[in-house]
């Protein structure tokens, strides 16, 4: 089948050999690549049960059949694991340029297992893998490894290679690390750098000159110039490629769903200091896009004046914005700038450390731990997450996840996340949805496995009302489950639609598929996901909100999430999707 090169790549790190193994076209061709393979590799090849921190746990790094194509947003990958800060099923998605060279490397998935004796970083290209010793790596922060990393390749090897990296939190094994690349581009949730600090890899570069067999070239350019033709004219890219993600500070705001004080309030009164516009004015900005894509909603932002001047970081991200801006009330978006710059260097998720610092912020408050910290302290703030990345103190605490940290200081009535996982910027007392998707999510409280944001801010769907809400959401779910199949950028989500994908996948991969097919491939890759986090303990128990969400209205607006009509959302997810029993468990496949 065209699309893919149907080979993966196992190296295992306590050895320090590797060994390519064909990929049967049967199994590509019913899981799609992506987090369809990714997700039946991680069922088939680790045990029930296992230390997410220990040898036997895979790390798996995934292309799509559309990776390195002309396909807009397609320059994606994905890594795969079982999650150091959850338990349960881990994947996240990062882009910029390495996933080119990553694919041009010539692997559909590269599993590491076991773990190296001394810090390693790893040479892949499309015939060779080569162990470096990385000790004059680690301790370095992401920039400066990425730079050293690309070096040691061009001085060796004469090539240009994508590279990916940990930082200091991954190293001391923070539970909510990331993998970096291009500088600013993570994947970012869950603690994949972590499981690949735990593995001692600092570093991975691949490069090669392998390029996926496409079943129609002429259809695909095609296809390709006419979403750029009707880019053009869509307001919805027109406002990424203005203003990015700043924009929905404003937007959330308006609607009263902008988490803030840690998760008290909905809006804040110094949202002037850290919106688009004041992005925009105190910043020199440039729009800055990954490869093959037309959006640009990178912000490659340069603070002009203050302590902060000459500082440039790709950001922030609404969610980097609403986690420091909204959660711990930093007023000025250099700051902001700032401290998403040191987490970047440091290797952490942004979303993960700016809810920490803003429960450590409520722990101060309430006398719970001795420390001087409160909301609007940069500083304060910037310290701790500098505990946090060398666990120590406080930090140390905090670097073990959030269900820990509320378990030593006592607070279980207050913190904020569900399954591990802090949830994002979208308040689900302000969008009921969003507190289905929360609950439900795979991989914890996360607002991108369906963007069901995105209808309810849109006036689609009735964000004040939770009746009827599982269903839709269900149809949301899959065909962003196919994005992640195929790994596409959520942004394109109003470009691609079903029909969209469907050409997608018979340009690139010669194969046609009716939309219904494609519905029940996404339901199987959902259902295979499921079975994964009840194999690892997953019960009803977990698909629920905090109590704090679920007993506290937001002041504000006075608008509330019940527990009662979470469950019922529930129940009506687990019926749409055909689970069963009180816990969810998937029935045969389909």
């Amino acid at each position: 089948m065209h699309g893919f090169y149907q080979r993966g790549l196992r190296i295992d790190l306590s050895s320090q050999t590797s060994e390519t193994f064909a990929l049967d076209e049967a199994l590509l061709g019913e899981t799609w690549g992506g987090k369809g393979l990714a997700t039946r590799l991680l069922l088939e090849e680790t045990p029930a049960g296992l230390d997410p921190l220990g040898p036997e746990n895979c790390l798996i790094f995934t292309t799509g059949p559309v990776t390195g194509s002309a396909i807009w947003g397609s320059s994606r990958y994905g890594v795969f694991t079982k999650s150091p800060q959850t338990g349960f099923y881990s994947e996240s998605y990062s882009g910029g340029k390495a996933p080119e060279y990553i694919s041009s490397a010539g692997y559909d998935a590269v599993l590491l297992t076991g773990v190296a004796q001394s810090p390693v970083w790893i040479e892949i290209s499309d015939d060779q893998v080569w162990f470096h010793p990385a000790d004059d790596l680690w301790g370095l922060d992401s920039y400066a490894t990425e730079d050293a990393v690309k070096a040691k390749v061009r001085a060796a090897r004469d090539q240009d290679s994508g590279v990916v990296v940990i930082g200091p939190a991954g190293e001391n094994l923070v539970r909510f690390a990331v993998i970096e690349n291009d500088y600013w581009r993570s994947a970012g949730r869950t603690g994949v750098g972590t499981v690949m600090g735990s593995k001692r890899v600092k570093a991975m570069a691949f490069w090669g000159n392998q390029k996926r067999s496409i079943a129609d070239p002429d259809q695909l350019k095609q296809f390709a110039a006419a979403i750029a033709r009707k880019a053009k004219e869509d307001k919805g890219v027109q406002n990424y490629k203005k203003c990015g993600t700043s924009q929905l500070v404003d937007l959330l705001n308006e609607v009263g769903g902008f988490p803030s004080r840690y998760w008290q309030t909905g809006r804040v009164a110094h949202r002037d200091g850290i919106n688009c516009a004041a992005l925009h004015s105190r910043c020199e900005v440039k729009p800055h896009a990954c490869a093959k894509c037309l959006m640009a909603c990178g912000r490659l932002a340069t603070v002009l004046h203050g302590p902060h001047a000459g500082l440039t970081v790709e950001g922030p991200e609404y969610e980097t914005i609403f986690a420091f801006g909204g959660l711990c009330e930093i007023q000025d978006i250099e700051d902001i700038v700032y401290l998403n710059d040191l987490c970047d260097r440091l290797g952490m998720d942004t979303i993960s450390a700016g809810n920490l610092a803003g429960l450590a912020i409520e722990a101060s408050r309430r006398s719970r731990i001795p420390l001087q910290l409160d909301y609007g302290d940069v500083q304060g703030v910037a310290e701790l997450l500098t505990d946090i990345a060398a666990m120590r103190g406080h930090g140390a605490v905090l670097g073990l996840g959030v269900k820990h940290a509320a378990r030593v200081w006592e607070m279980e009535d207050v913190v904020v996340h569900v399954k591990g996982l802090e949830p994002a910027g979208y308040d689900p007392r302000a969008l009921k949805g969003m507190g289905l998707a929360y609950a439900t999510s795979d991989r914890g409280a996360c607002h991108l496995r369906a963007t069901f944001y995105k209808p309810e801010l849109a006036g689609m769907v009735d964000p004040r009302n939770s009746t009827g809400k599982g269903a839709v959401f269900r149809v949301w779910e899959d065909r962003l489950t196919f994005f992640d199949m195929l790994i596409l950028c959520r942004f394109y989500r109003d470009m691609y639609q079903w029909e969209e994908l469907r050409a997608i996948c018979q340009a690139t991969t010669g194969r046609f598929l009716d939309v219904d097919e494609m519905i029940r491939m996404a339901s199987n890759v959902a259902d295979d996901t499921r079975r994964f986090n009840i194999r690892e303990g997953l019960c009803r128990e977990d698909d629920r909100l905090p109590v704090h969400l679920t007993s506290r209205p937001l002041p504000e607006t006075g608008y509330a999430i019940s527990a009662q009509e979470v469950d019922a959302m529930v129940d009506e997810y687990y019926a749409a999707r055909g689970w069963k029993g009180e816990d969810g468990v998937p029935g045969e496949k389909s």
